[in-house]
């Protein structure tokens, strides 16, 4: 696999190419410290977390670095693979630079997946091109030019993901398109020790009444359910993905009652700890025994 790779003292900045002979180690663990970006032709079918998606056209897919990320099967065309550190590029640090947190990555919804429309498939093309000269270069301002690709990329796929994912009234008001992204960060940042609409309430300065009519406006789901979807998506990370127990996640994700943690995780996804893992690790050997036959 060839790789395009930028290191300097803590900054990491890498691009790859997918095909159907690479996609072993992306799924491996040497990319999961890392912020992702793919984009892929049609014909790819990738998991992110708990969903599966399949490309039937060209699009991209931001992963963070908590995220759990498998491409499933590769399609015809070569797809562009993109990883970075937060010490090479922080959206956090740089908001105001590219105003994406809160709507690419860490968004309300879980969704990572951004298509590119007909029009803006020759820009970001040329952008990877772009990057991949700058690498064959090899120059003194490497760092810098990559740096620039890696905004304008954000900038623009930023803007399909509104058109894509945001009802057209919300995105020409400002103020709820920030407010939609200022709750998304705040859960990303508090749902281990903030559990309910008042603590988030709070942060924002602001009534639960004013938070849900907000919500409402915006035609998202309750305020409550987005803090505990977010809270079981975790929970579901750490029981496929870790040995810890249920009562140990439960802790981890501050509840001092597993009970209530256990009854929460019932309620919200129809089984029960235990019974979600079993049944998801059995799906998983069954799948990876038919990938095998």
């Amino acid at each position: 696999m060839r790789k395009n790779l930028f290191e300097s003292k803590l900054k990491t900045f890498g691009l790859l190419s997918i095909n159907q002979d690479q996609t072993d180690p992306i799924n491996g663990p040497d990319y999961k410290q890392y912020i992702k970006i793919l984009f892929l032709p049609a014909g790819y079918q990738l998991r992110v977390d708990f969903a599966v998606y399949e490309t039937q056209r060209p699009a991209f897919f931001f992963i963070s670095p908590n995220q759990y990320l498998e491409i499933e099967k590769a399609g015809p065309e070569d797809g562009y693979f993109i990883f970075y550190n937060r010490d090479f590029y922080c959206i956090q640090i740089h908001d105001q630079e590219v105003a994406c947190d809160g709507l690419l990555f860490n968004n309300i919804r879980n969704m990572p997946k951004v298509e590119a429309p007909e029009e803006e498939i020759a820009f970001f093309k040329g952008l990877f091109t772009e990057m991949l000269q700058e690498f064959k270069l090899n120059d003194s301002s490497l760092e810098e030019m990559v740096r620039t690709y890696l905004k304008q990329l954000l900038i623009r796929a930023t803007r399909c993901w509104k058109r894509q994912h945001l009802d057209s009234a919300v995105t020409e008001q400002q103020s709820d398109l920030e407010f939609f992204r200022k709750f998304t960060r705040l859960v990303e940042e508090h749902y281990k020790t903030k559990h309910t609409v008042a603590d988030y309430a709070d942060l924002l300065c602001m009534s639960p009444k004013t938070i849900t009519h907000k919500f409402n406006r915006l035609r998202l789901p309750q305020p409550n359910e987005v803090i505990k979807d977010r809270i079981i998506l975790e929970a579901k990370r750490l029981l496929v993905h870790t040995s810890r127990t249920a009562k140990e996640i439960a802790y981890n994700l501050g509840y001092q009652d597993p009970a209530y943690f256990s009854r929460l995780f019932l309620t919200k996804t129809g089984e029960s700890p235990s019974n979600f893992r079993a049944s998801f690790l059995a799906e998983n050997s069954l799948e990876n025994a038919r990938g095998n036959g």
